[in-house]
């Protein structure tokens, strides 16, 4: 189910950046994968890696996967 996921990247902004939002607080604007493990990293998994962002089904990509990062 759409929005249920507790980390959402959302889509590519202009910039090619993505918002970053973990149960509800906005983490950041990620400019790749390396991003958005960093942040959730800071907000507690630290064990994740780049691996575990691009596959895991805790993270809902909206926008395209984790391979875009342009509009």
């Amino acid at each position: 189910m759409p929005g249920s996921r507790p980390v959402i990247v959302y889509p590519p902004d202009e910039d090619g950046g993505r918002r970053v939002r973990m149960d509800g607080v906005i983490l950041g604007r990620a400019f790749s994968v390396r991003d958005v493990t960093e942040f959730l990293r800071r907000a507690g998994l630290e064990s994740w890696d780049q691996v575990d962002v691009g596959t895991s089904e805790l993270i809902e990509w909206r926008g395209g996967g984790p391979d875009v990062w342009h509009r």
